[in-house]
């Protein structure tokens, strides 16, 4: 959809779409099918589409030599389908195939008898002017652009606007006017395709299908549209990936509400509807002429989408209209990374949720308000074949003049280009002397929603594995592979630290986020607090707070040389509030655990523990421990952010740790604490924090 198409799409909102997932209209689809053979999987006898959304005739798509209630991202679909009887016509034999969508029902008769039902929550596609029929192709937008497509021929198929009993099934037959009208009606006869009815008064053949003997003759390549204007017809064949017409679409944006409930976070940045966040990655964070751009995924009703916000101190947001999203791009939004182009400008690389691709977009304004047609990254062998790779969350990165991209999951897949259109299979992203002993990890683990880019003399793959959260290797590129040199999590004891996504800051920080994953009691798509890392020359990773987090501070409170009894526990008077960084500075040499004891109740009872020390090699947080070790002589510094029940902890500016505690506390009730020895704290500061969604007025915010 190029830039004036999609604005012209942002006029209006029309409640259509709020209809087609209200209850729904009743409708029936036949058509008389002749397959080529019962081993194609996927393609469609008839489909009714608007959008992204879709009923249709498919064959073999779920369960081989099945037939199915096609849907968009199966939403009507049933799952299991092995109980259903495998179709055994061969290339000569007809088979009549009815699908009958009534109130909350799906029927489907071959042959006019009962072959399959189920209960679903069916949808409105024959109310809106922007609708088309389609043959062979299962959907116009999804990855059966590139296939799926049926092959065989059909005598006749009819869409009728009511839903159809048995008996009237078994009556109707091919090139034969029924009793009752069909809302469209093809049966092929002639040189030129018809709707007999009148409703789809064009269409558009691509791929090798003809008229021949009465039938509409389909190759497994190309297909059919039938539509009700001549630009429908046109769109839906034009393009590399054509899309299907669609009702107008106007973006919402999501907004923080004044009054928000007393579980939201204070200074996260959090998803605050319409929708859910779940997924929440963050997606494609850009620094870019003055201004900071971050998206995130949520779900809408038209499917996943990315949020955008943007910020001039990448603490504070405002949020922009989604335009992201399926209505726009045809295909959900899935997760992925911005990156710029050898001129400079910005782009975004991700992954087409239901369309099997992955795909590039540029903006087309500074304020990434707009944006081009969606290009699929489809990659080539050296000798010109489509290679056998999954088309999973991408990543893609300049080394040089050179595009490098990689497509995730287990054993990721690389490729290369010169211009971000023409794409050369490179097989595996890893090396094969991948180091499988020495970084404690298999090379076949999960590599999903990854990140590539350039730290101190290293390359860093950051990325997550489903199961463990997210992770990170550094290592260098070696005969256009990467090779892993080491291996670290920053996730503990559980994935609740997901989806990472980094970007390089004006002044040469390297800036990620991460989506929490599991936060009790509070809004979905919590965004961790934003980390600098760094990789000095001592080759060890350094992880510390947002320095622009400091213009949140105000309130102040300091205390020095306070001295920890073994086993005792040190109250600190203050400050009140959910919302509050500390930093506490224990001297050496250190008692063997020494930390901080933070929201328990006023008697001192639960609360989560931050413990370090002497002798230990792990950071305690709450119930997680993650892996840091104290140098002989070396102080301990805690640097803890609380969030309402949500705690985040640095410590030495070598490891970080999250952790979500179960209740809600209206005081953080500090204390220091001590074990195997006495503690000497030199400092402690803490401060209130500001909230994130107003900007302060008479609070002034103190330097760092």
């Amino acid at each position: 959809m190029k830039a004036a198409s999609i604005a012209l799409a942002l006029l209006c909102y029309t409640t259509s779409l709020l209809a087609a997932e209200g209850e729904g209209k009743d409708k029936t689809l036949v058509a008389w099918v002749y397959l080529a053979n019962l081993t194609q999987q996927g393609g469609s006898a008839l489909t009714i589409q608007s959008g992204d959304r879709f009923d249709a005739i498919v064959f073999g798509e779920r369960a081989r030599a099945r037939w199915m209630a096609g849907s968009n991202f199966f939403r009507r679909t049933q799952a299991n389908q092995g109980g259903w009887p495998a179709e055994t016509a061969d290339e000569k034999t007809m088979v009549q195939i009815a699908i009958v969508y009534d109130g909350g029902e799906i029927r489907i008769y071959r042959n006019g008898e009962p072959y399959a039902a189920y209960k679903t929550k069916n949808i409105d596609l024959l109310s809106t002017d922007h609708q088309i029929a389609v043959f062979g192709l299962r959907h116009l937008g999804g990855g059966s652009s590139f296939g799926d497509v049926l092959a065989g021929e059909i005598e006749d198929a009819r869409i009728y606007a009511r839903a159809l009993a048995q008996d009237q099934i078994a009556a109707l037959k091919p090139n034969v006017k029924s009793k009752i009208d069909p809302l469209a009606w093809w049966d092929f006869e002639g040189d030129k395709v018809t709707d007999r009815a009148g409703r789809f008064g064009h269409s558009a053949m691509t791929g090798g299908v003809k008229l021949a003997g009465g039938r509409l003759v389909l190759n497994g390549k190309g297909y059919l549209v039938a539509a009700r204007s001549e630009a429908d017809a046109n769109k839906a064949i034009r393009g590399r990936v054509p899309r299907a017409p669609g009702p107008p679409y106007v973006p919402e944006t999501p907004a923080w509400p004044k009054d928000p409930p007393a579980n939201w976070l204070t200074f996260h940045l959090a998803h605050p509807g319409p929708g859910n966040a779940y997924p929440g990655d963050p997606n494609c964070v850009f620094d870019y002429k003055g201004r900071y751009h971050l998206h995130y995924i949520y779900r809408n009703q038209t499917g996943f989408v990315f949020a955008h916000v943007s910020s001039d101190d990448l603490v504070r947001w405002k949020w922009h209209p989604t335009i992201l999203a399926p209505p726009t791009t045809g295909h959900g939004m899935f997760s992925g990374t911005g990156f710029y182009t050898t001129d400079g400008k910005p782009a975004i690389i991700y992954h087409g949720q239901g369309s099997g691709r992955n795909w590039i977009q540029h903006p087309l304004d500074d304020q990434f308000n707009s944006w081009s047609e969606p290009e699929p990254v489809l990659p080539k062998t050296v000798d010109g074949k489509n290679p056998k790779m999954r088309h999973w969350d991408p990543d893609c990165w300049l080394n040089g003049k050179t595009y490098y991209a990689l497509s995730g999951g287990g054993n990721p897949q690389l490729m290369k280009s010169a211009d971000l259109k023409n794409w050369t299979y490179l097989g595996d992203v890893l090396h094969k002397d991948y180091p499988e002993k020495k970084l404690g990890v298999a090379k076949g683990e999960d590599i999903s929603c990854a990140n590539m880019f350039k730290i101190g003399d290293k390359w860093m793959l950051l990325c997550i594995s489903h199961r463990l959260g997210c992770r990170y290797y550094l290592g260098d590129f070696k005969d256009e592979k990467y090779l892993p040199e080491s291996h670290a999590m920053m996730s503990f004891g559980n994935n609740m630290f997901f989806a990472p996504e980094s970007m390089l800051t004006r002044d040469g920080r390297r800036v990620m986020w991460a989506w929490l994953l599991k936060v009790p009691a509070a809004p979905t798509g919590v965004q961790c607090l934003p980390r600098e890392l760094e990789l000095p020359a001592d080759g060890v990773l350094r992880i510390r707070p947002l320095r622009e987090l400091a213009s949140l501070r105000h309130g102040e409170k300091t205390w020095s040389d306070i001295t920890v009894k073994d086993g005792a526990e040190y109250a600190l008077e203050g400050p009140t509030g959910d919302a509050v960084e500390l930093e506490a500075t224990f001297a050496s040499p250190l008692a063997k655990e020494c930390g901080l004891h933070l929201l328990a109740d006023d008697s001192g009872q639960g609360g989560i523990r931050i413990i370090a020390g002497a002798d230990r090699k792990s950071l305690r947080v709450g119930t997680i421990e993650a892996p840091f070790q104290l140098k002989p002589g070396e102080d301990l510094t805690l640097r803890v952010f609380v969030d309402k029940n949500l705690v985040e902890v640095f410590v030495n500016d070598r490891q970080a740790a999250v952790f979500a505690h179960r209740h809600l506390r209206e005081n953080p009730n500090i204390r220091l604490l001590a074990k195997g020895g006495d503690a000497t704290v030199k400092s402690v500061k803490a401060w209130k924090m500001t909230t994130i969604y107003q900007q302060p007025t008479t609070v002034k915010a103190s330097g760092q």
